[in-house]
């Protein structure tokens, strides 16, 4: 995986380039992924990323404080390729324009085998892991569903709608827009078709959607 927008500080002749902020950040989060994908999240110690990164495990807590600030940090870097907060600008277009951007993909920076590994990583070691899974749960699925129901709750103050329980309606949402986890776990897909049939889902989630619950208006 490349290093896209990374750039770098001169140190002098002879001397390894110093990697500005984000760019550490960016090969620290590149290399702990690779290290799932690897060996899982058991084998995902600080020690084996940093070897990956090419840094010393000092600069690595230089950037994450512990292993679960760099495991959040993976979990948040997924949750931002795949959707996004929308701009002030894009708050003014209709629910279903909304949602759609909301809910589609904003780059294509991770491959997809990539989140699916990780889930796959959570859900290994979810028993003895148990703060690490939650926080997989808080930045993943429920800060995505928190963003459907801003925006769910900003057509109710608009009378866009009605809903009286716009945490259920997110949450509806977010189950209908995206395929069945288990599928993904036992045999992963990947290509133009895999993104073909999720933006047809998607489309088919939003129009389901405005036509049931959000039709109640």
């Amino acid at each position: 995986m490349g290093f896209k927008g990374c750039s770098t500080v001169a140190r002098g002749p002879g001397r390894p380039p110093l990697l500005d902020a984000e760019a550490r950040e960016t090969r620290i989060l590149d290399a702990a992924q690779q290290v799932i994908l690897r060996r899982g999240l058991a084998g995902a110690s600080m020690s084996a990323i940093a070897r990956e990164a090419g840094m010393s495990k000092r600069t690595l807590y230089d950037v994450f404080d512990n292993r679960a600030a760099l495991f959040s940090a993976i979990i948040q870097r997924i949750r931002n390729a795949v959707t996004r907060p929308l701009t002030e600008e894009e708050t003014a277009l209709p629910l279903a324009d909304r949602l759609r951007l909301l809910l589609s993909p904003s780059c294509d920076e991770l491959p997809g085998h990539i989140p699916t590994a990780i889930l796959r990583a959570v859900v290994a070691e979810a028993e003895r892991q148990p703060d690490l899974a939650r926080e997989f749960l808080q930045e993943g699925p429920h800060a995505v569903r928190a963003l459907i129901r801003a925006e769910l709750d900003r057509s109710v103050a608009r009378g866009e709608l009605m809903i009286d329980d716009t945490a259920a309606a997110a949450s509806l949402l977010a189950d209908m827009a995206h395929e069945n986890v288990i599928g993904h776990l036992v045999q992963p897909r990947h290509g133009d078709t895999v993104e073909a049939a999720f933006h047809r889902r998607l489309d088919l989630a939003i129009r389901v959607f405005e036509r049931g619950i959000a039709g109640q208006v």
